[in-house]
Parts: C-alpha cells; structure tokens; sequence
C-alpha cells in the first residue's frame, strides 16, 4: 500500500508575509508549495498547534563561501588596511600550515555540504555561493543555492587563483558584460579602508560596470557620494560586518546607508561570508549587524528576506505568498514582542523548524506530525545541546562526511 504525502496545515501561529514582519496571518497550508493562507485546515492535512510561534520565509544569506567554512577563522595580524593584503599575508600559510594543509585535503563535495549545513541550521533556506558553481553543488546540500548569477571575485585577483580547484578571479568587466541583465553580477568591491579599495567604485563605472543588476560584496570604503552613485545605477551592497570587523576594525554605516532614499532598503542586503573571516551562522551575523549600526529590527529581517530576494533577482525568495515555494522558518513566538524582535534575539538552538521546499529538514519534537505528513523519515540530532529531529537522508549524509559541523551531534545507529 502507497502512503502518499499529505499538506501540512501550521495552525494558532503568526505567519509573516511581508518584510517588516507587521502583516500576519493564523494559519498556512503548505506541500511543496504554499497552497493557503489564513484559511481553515482541510480534511487529511497534517494538523500542528504552532501555539503562537512565528513562521518566517526561509532566511537568505547574501554571500557566502560554501567550501570555505571548515577552516575556521584565519589572520595573521590584528588589523589590514586591504583584503589583497590579507590574502598575501597568508599565502605562505596555505603552503606552510599543517592545520590549513589537512583541510584543504578534505573532499570538495563534503566542504560544500558542511556549508550547506552551516546554513540550513540557522534557518536559511537560499545561499548565493560567491565561486563557481562546483559539481559538488548537487541534491546534497540541503539548501537552495543560487545558479542564476555571473562573478568574478574582485578587480585585485582578476588573474590569481581563487577558486577551490585554482579558477582565476576572472575579468571584472568581462564577466560584468556577460552576464544577463536580469541575473545579478557579484563582485567583492571597496573591501578595505585605503586608497586603492575607495577606488574600486569608480573603476567599475568607468568599466560600465555599475548596472542595475551589479551586486558589490563588502563596499567598506563606501563613501556618501559612491552610494549615491550606486543609487543612482540601481546596483546593490552586500553587508557583512563580522567580517569587515575582523579584517579591517570597522565596517559601513548602514543607518546611513538606508537613510540615503526612501528605497535604499531594496539595495542592501545581509551577508555572512565563509567563517574565515565571518560569523558562525547568519543568526549570528544579524546580532552583529545590531551592534554594529543604528538599524531597528525590522530592518534587519527585511535585509534577510525580501531585500536580499530583491538584491539577488530572486523574487521566489523571501517572502511567503500562494503558490511560491513552501521555505520556511519557525522560531518560538512572543507576546509582547515581534517576529523581528524575536529573529534578532535567535539562535540556531532556537530554531523549531525549517522547511525546503516543503520537507521538514530539521525541527523540534512539536513538530513530528509535520515530518510524518511529509513523508520525511526522522532520525535524532542534537544542536547545541537541544535535541532535534531531522531528515533522515540529510542525517546519513552527515554522519558520512569528514567534516564535521561544530556544535552538532547525530545518532549513528
């Protein structure tokens, strides 16, 4: 006998549709994609009591490099003016180094998936990976990775190996220009605090290369007048504070940044970069961004969900409306709070449930009922001390990698 999957109705919850987390509704019916909203469950649906808990669009992360968060975070002195100089500083160690050394010997596929994990943990449900599209980006990694976008890494390492099989940075302008006008071109740009990174905005426009779809990475050296230019040309910015923190001491003043025009929101989105320079998760990385700038948040969630959506030309991402893909994050609710507030003060230990495309990936004990209605066999995880239960296929794989995710422990028998 066949057991089909059935819809899952979360009921009694706070479900966000919009990017400022004040629009609501009750209820929401999923399968693979959103079938209802604020609508009464149906007969054979999978029924959960949320109790109030909020359900947020699966998160997306800006900026990340998947094969890159295994290592850890590398410097070899307290403060850079320049990201050029980071990498020559620690191009001896990447020869030299036995810790550096061993990890780089750790297969590409795994390395990939481990930040796939990394993600799928803290919520995020859309990663834009900032290389190339490996093979090993496959039905493994647990998340939705962007495929629609064209790079190169940054005008400094045009030539230079930067790739995890040695591929050059690539030709900024060249790339730029290849790249379909409703695809997002994205470059690490202004990533430092001397002359030749405050340069980089002007050399992309000179290049023709500041276009509405031009995504900069980092922009420390953003000026009020370059982010005025960028305004203009429609392109986007790509924060990561934890990162810039670390290298550089500093990052961009994003209060100003949004303060700039009535829509410098839709510009500027969240990223985390790899854990070589970045923050553990992007949870993490919203707190970071709290302490460092003026935003409320509000601002922050909008900047991981519908403006990183809008920054990344991926409008099936961010937000949660009918027929769209069911990605989903449910964190505990609050009474007297909001779904921002309640995002901002996360952790992944917090976190009761995400769901891909409509398969519960990991989620608490509440939410087995989900996982049945799915068809999605269970096996025990453990997240930072709190039991989960997640996807049994993604559990094997886990167990099966030699990387292993800090914090996380699963049960092999």
């Amino acid at each position: 006998m066949i057991a089909w999957s059935r819809p899952v109705a979360f009921v009694n919850a706070q479900v966000v549709l919009d990017g400022t987390g004040q629009q609501t509704a009750a209820s929401i019916r999923f399968s693979s994609r959103i079938l209802e909203i604020d609508t009464r469950p149906a007969r054979g649906d999978a029924v959960i009591d949320l109790d109030g808990a909020f359900v947020l669009p699966g998160l997306v992360n800006a900026h990340d490099h998947l094969e890159l968060n295994h290592y850890g975070r590398l410097k070899r002195r307290d403060r850079y003016a320049n990201a050029t100089d980071w990498i020559e500083d620690l191009r001896p160690a990447l020869q030299d180094d036995p810790g550096i050394r061993s990890n780089r010997r750790y297969p590409l596929r795994d390395r990939l998936f481990i930040g796939g994990v990394k993600n799928l943990l803290a919520g995020v449900t859309t990663v834009a990976h900032h290389n190339p599209l490996y093979r090993g980006i496959d039905d493994r990694v647990p998340i939705r990775v962007l495929r629609r976008f064209g790079w190169a890494h940054s005008f400094q390492l045009e030539r230079r190996p930067v790739g995890a099989n040695g591929e050059p940075g690539g030709d900024v302008r060249e790339r730029c220009l290849a790249t379909p006008p409703d695809w997002p071109f994205v470059v690490h740009a202004g990533e430092g605090i001397d002359a030749p990174a405050a340069e980089d905005i002007a050399r992309l426009e000179r290049a023709g290369c500041l276009r509405s779809n031009t995504v900069i990475v980092h922009g420390v050296a953003l000026t009020p007048t370059m982010w005025a230019q960028m305004l203009a040309a429609r392109a986007s910015l790509v924060w990561c504070p934890a990162s810039n923190q670390y290298l550089f001491g500093q990052t961009v003043d994003a209060r100003r940044l949004l303060d700039a025009a009535t829509d410098a929101w839709t510009h500027l989105s969240l990223g985390t970069d790899s854990r070589v320079t970045g923050s553990r998760d992007l949870l993490d990385e919203i707190r970071i961004a709290k302490s460092a700038s003026a935003l409320a948040p509000h601002e922050l969630l909008r900047m991981v969900t519908v403006a990183a959506a809008n920054v990344l030309k991926a409008p099936a991402a961010g937000r949660i409306a009918a027929e769209l893909p069911a990605d989903l994050l449910v964190i505990p609710g609050s009474h007297d709070g909001s779904a921002a507030d309640a995002l901002v003060s996360a952790s992944r230990a917090d976190v009761r449930c995400v769901v891909v495309g409509g398969t519960p990936m990991v989620g608490d004990a509440s939410m087995s009922a989900a996982f049945a209605g799915r068809r999605v066999t269970t096996a025990r995880i453990t997240v930072d001390g709190v039991e989960r239960l997640a996807a049994k296929r993604l559990v094997r794989t886990i167990a099966r990698c030699a990387i292993w995710e800090p914090g996380l422990r699963v049960e092999t028998g």
